[in-house]
């Protein structure tokens, strides 16, 4: 078997629009057959991650996926921020002015209709692999909704302020990240949600048909579930069933299968 080194092709964290949609998307009743899409996924994936496949192999990551830090202010800034596996949390922080220049809007259902907004908008490679995600999903009667993607430097300065207004800082800061620290400035992280918790981002999400089905899927598409239960020590942030970052297909399936989170896997790869 070839040996496998992980690349990508390219290069928290609350929306604050948990909102009701005014439309109802009626849904068949008949049972869903097998995916084929998601059964030739899964055969790829046994294919390219057998048990013949070494840890040193597999583990191996290019140099150029690593954070690349410079300190401004005392803070760590990400200078790479661009690489599709930059890990942002409460330690690295996107420079102020990031905004990525591939940002399009992904050709799936929106918790707030068709309105053409900031949050609706990914990179291009996750949009294409959001895409993906939202039809198979559809093609076993999993109906899923986009709620916020892109989310601008500005746009988190308002809903931190807003949320340490409504709740405190200490429990802002624990479910709302700080303006450079949000997944969501990447571009490469959507917050999904269904018409079954009524297009709300709450962890109710979780124990729904839809949240499982993403949980148990999202990595067949490039997406990890970011901030998974009991793994808070590690992120920094509290359960979140709604929120998906996109990593590419091979690094999201060996995290999904070692059930790590990113900050877990950058822990285990080794810089080539």
């Amino acid at each position: 078997m070839k040996k496998i080194i992980i690349t990508l092709t390219a290069a928290a964290l609350l929306s604050g629009c948990s909102v009701k949609i005014p439309f109802i998307n009626e849904k068949p009743e008949e049972k869903a057959e097998q995916n084929p899409q998601l059964v030739e996924r899964n055969e790829q994936t046994k294919e390219n991650y057998g048990s013949n496949q070494s840890n040193e192999e597999l583990f191996a990551l290019e140099a150029a996926h690593f954070n690349s830090i410079k300190e401004v202010n005392g803070v760590k800034e990400i200078v790479n921020a661009d690489n599709v596996l930059a890990l942002v949390n409460k330690e690295f922080a996107l420079p102020g002015t990031y905004i990525p220049e591939d940002l399009v809007k992904p050709n799936v259902q929106f918790s707030f209709g068709e309105q053409d907004i900031e949050k609706s908008y990914l990179r291009k490679e996750a949009a294409v692999a959001l895409e993906k995600m939202f039809a198979a999903a559809e093609n076993s009667n999993i109906y899923l909704f986009a709620v916020s993607g892109y989310r601008s430097y500005n746009r988190q300065v308002a809903i931190l302020n807003n949320e340490i207004e409504r709740v405190g800082k200490d429990q802002a800061m624990q479910a709302v990240a700080i303006p450079g620290k949000s997944e969501h400035q990447t571009g490469l992280a959507m917050d999904i949600s269904s018409e079954s918790v009524q297009y709300l981002l709450t962890d109710n999400f979780g124990e729904t048909k839809e949240g499982k089905w993403l949980k148990e899927n999202a990595h067949h598409f490039g997406f990890i579930l970011r901030y998974p239960k009991d793994k808070e020590g590690i992120t920094g942030y509290q359960f979140e069933p709604w929120h998906f970052r996109y990593v590419g297909e091979k690094n999201a399936q060996i995290m999904y299968k070692n059930n790590w989170t990113l900050e877990e896997f950058f822990k285990e790869v080794r810089k080539i």
